[in-house]
């Protein structure tokens, strides 16, 4: 069995490797149309002019979908660990609710174009990567209460020094974002997809594109650290009949006992 057969490893794998391609896939297509400059353009605007636009929507959003199964499994995983620590069970709810608000702002991302809606694609970049690093965060405490029972102390020195990587990129991506659309180098700029290195405000550009990357592989290589966590669990789907047959009459009710079938191993 290789390692990412290995319980629901597959599941972070699959959402780091198809979210990754999202960008990249996007990217070169952009690039081969000349719709945006090669150096390091911001991820949203290799997603705004069609066809690019249309593969980038539905990558993305195949990517919340598999975000959100991911973070649900997370939360099953640490509360099947810890069924008695109330501490822990709040913040794990805590961080399955900002981990689903993350998904959906992933959603807002892929339908709402910048150059198109600016102001929801920004909210929905803030709902992603603000509360996808709160989520983080959460992670991280999360990790550090279960040491050295259930998490070994590198686990967490991993997942912090991530969080610290994709805190950074925020606020690099901040600083350079709010000078660059100060108004000092002119307006509109939000729909602006080719720059000259030779422009005024290039230079915060470079820092707010790569700043973008930065933060979105940074969120991304958090679930990395998932991997190993997810090889030693397994779901299972159970239904329950109450009936031999589905018409709804009396008849078809099983009333001396419940009738299980295991429909398997997701």
């Amino acid at each position: 069995m290789w390692w990412f057969q290995q319980g629901l490893s597959c599941l972070p794998v699959a959402l780091v490797v198809w979210s990754a391609a999202s960008f990249v896939f996007s990217y070169i297509t952009a690039i081969t149309l000349h719709h945006v400059d090669p150096l390091v353009p911001y991820i949203s605007d290799t997603g705004t002019i069609p066809p690019e636009r249309c593969l980038f929507g539905i990558m993305l959003n195949i990517s919340a979908l598999l975000g959100m199964a991911t973070m649900y499994v997370r939360y099953k995983q640490v509360h099947a660990l810890n069924p008695e620590r109330s501490k822990i069970i709040k913040l794990n709810k805590i961080g399955l609710t900002l981990g689903l608000m993350s998904c959906f702002g992933l959603c807002i991302i892929a339908n709402f174009q910048k150059c198109i809606l600016y102001y929801i694609h920004v909210l929905g970049a803030c709902l992603t990567f603000g509360v996808g690093a709160i989520y983080m965060l959460v992670q991280t405490v999360l990790s550090y209460l279960m040491q050295p029972e259930v998490h070994s102390k590198d686990i967490f020195w991993i997942r912090l020094t991530v969080l610290l990587w994709c805190c950074s990129s925020i606020v690099s991506m901040f600083v350079s974002s709010v000078v660059l659309y100060s108004g000092l180098y002119g307006t509109n700029l939000v729909q602006k997809l080719h720059w000259d290195p030779q422009e005024k405000g290039y230079s915060a550009h470079i820092i707010s594109t790569v700043s973008e990357w930065s933060l979105a592989f940074s969120f991304l290589s958090f679930f990395l650290t998932y991997i190993r966590d997810f090889q030693k669990i397994s779901l299972r789907a159970v239904v329950s009949l109450h009936g031999q047959t589905l018409y709804n009459t009396p008849q078809s009710f099983v009333t001396d006992e419940e009738t299980l079938l295991v429909a398997g191993s997701i």
